[in-house]
């Protein structure tokens, strides 16, 4: 019975991982596990300082947030006050680890100041419970907490809802 009451707790508290208004518990991804596209590794601790907006995404679901990368895009937003991280749960999918990583190359060089990294291990879906092969958006403020989150496709007015909220925390 203890065994069960444990496995429930510890199960819980895996799925909540994430809660708004918190700063996530701190999670380190390279060597083995993958790390930025330049080889070094990739800390949360670096999405303090700016707005950060975080794509966790399933190379099969690479175009589900189209619509919501393109919006934000359009509102270029000054650098020194917001930045991007795309994070590849390369796990996620059939496709080769060395196809992924020549387009996370290319999409290094021709966006410079997104940064983008690699979870060979789903280290985010253990570590902070985010929705495997799915597309996940997490938004973050300047102080490192999770103000949005969300996994799947966004609406319009979702879009929307993000883009103001980036704004009133830049």
């Amino acid at each position: 019975m203890k065994k069960v009451f444990l496995s429930l707790v510890l199960s819980a508290t895996v799925s909540f991982a994430l809660m708004l208004g918190q700063t996530p518990p701190s999670v380190v991804i390279d060597g083995k596990n993958g790390g930025q596209v330049d080889g070094k590794a990739w800390d949360s601790a670096m999405l303090k300082g700016k707005v950060h907006v975080l794509f966790y995404v399933d190379p099969d679901k690479k175009d589900l947030n189209e619509a919501f990368t393109e919006a934000l895009h359009a509102k270029q937003f000054s650098h020194q006050k917001y930045g991007s991280v795309a994070i590849v749960n390369m796990a996620a999918t059939w496709m080769p680890n060395f196809a992924i990583e020549m387009k996370l190359k290319a999409k290094q060089k021709k966006y410079p100041n997104a940064l983008y990294v690699r979870d060979k291990k789903k280290v985010l879906v253990k570590k902070w419970a985010l929705k495997d092969d799915n597309s996940d958006i997490l938004v973050f403020d300047k102080d490192g907490k999770l103000i949005f989150q969300y996994a799947g496709k966004l609406n319009k007015d979702q879009i929307n809802k993000v883009l103001s909220l980036i704004e009133s925390n830049l």
